[in-house]
């Protein structure tokens, strides 16, 4: 089972289930956990080979990585705490996860938080992971790592999120990111299946607004989809809750109040 920590609100009865990036771990939301503990239930995961989630020689995380057995992951957990229905705030790859849970289990989500949403690879992310795909058994991959990290994060007011992301990539193995990295060839028809399936559950998208990669994308399914909801923070990048927490916590946590 994947590592987590709770926290338990006196009165509360609603869950927020926090989800990170590829390279991360629960550890990114250090910016956002002394606030949403004051209003509701708290859960942080570690992915699998991230955190304190490392596989061992015994481990169930040995079998082929799927977006489908990942989100099963997630489900293990809030099903042992028995969480019938969450909250999910996600940040880059955690958001598809999100996303693919919220298809086949919509019964278990709440809403859906987005954070750096990813729903469309451009030409130009395309280029990169077909690149990165070519190299990944050739050079080490924390230079790849990094290289991505740039790519996505490339302006001075990113730097704090890079090199957080950095650090935490330096925990894993080079075994474990190829294993995440081979996840690139079933995440596009996947992300064509979510941009244009309507899911109906209450979504709000918080993007940067120097996300070039992935903003244009999901602007065009916020105003596609009934139930989703746009907010664009200036002068920011991909990873909104560690570049502008303050910002990011006020908005999250005023929508998810407005919804009881």
């Amino acid at each position: 089972m994947l590592n987590y920590t709770k926290y338990k609100h006196p009165n509360a009865t609603s869950w927020v289930t926090f989800v990170h990036g590829a390279g991360g771990s629960s550890s990114i939301w250090f910016k956002q956990v002394r606030e949403f503990k004051k209003h509701f239930n708290v859960l942080l995961l570690d992915l699998r080979g991230h955190g304190n989630s490392k596989p061992n020689l015994k481990d169930a995380f040995d079998e082929q990585y799927t977006f489908d057995s990942i989100t099963n992951d997630i489900v293990e957990v809030i099903d042992f705490e028995k969480i019938e229905k969450s909250h999910f705030i996600g940040i880059s790859l955690g958001t598809i996860l999100i996303r693919n849970l919220a298809e086949k289990y919509p019964e278990r989500v709440e809403s859906m938080i987005m954070g750096g949403a990813i729903m469309k690879l451009n030409l130009r992310s395309q280029i990169l992971m077909r690149l990165g795909v070519f190299l990944k058994s050739m050079v080490p991959y924390l230079w790849l790592y990094k290289f991505f990290a740039f790519v996505i994060m490339p302006n001075r007011n990113h730097r704090e999120s890079r090199l957080l992301f950095v650090r935490e990539a330096k925990k894993l193995y080079q075994k474990e990111f190829i294993r995440w990295f081979k996840l690139t060839s079933e995440i596009n028809p996947l992300l064509r299946f979510f941009r244009a399936a309507d899911i109906k559950i209450p979504t709000l998208y918080v993007m940067g607004e120097e996300d070039y990669l992935f903003l244009p994308t999901i602007k065009k399914v916020a105003d596609a989809h009934e139930y989703s909801n746009l907010f664009i923070i200036e002068n920011c990048g991909h990873v909104v809750n560690v570049e502008e927490p303050k910002l990011f916590n006020n908005m999250v946590i005023g929508y998810l109040n407005g919804m009881k």
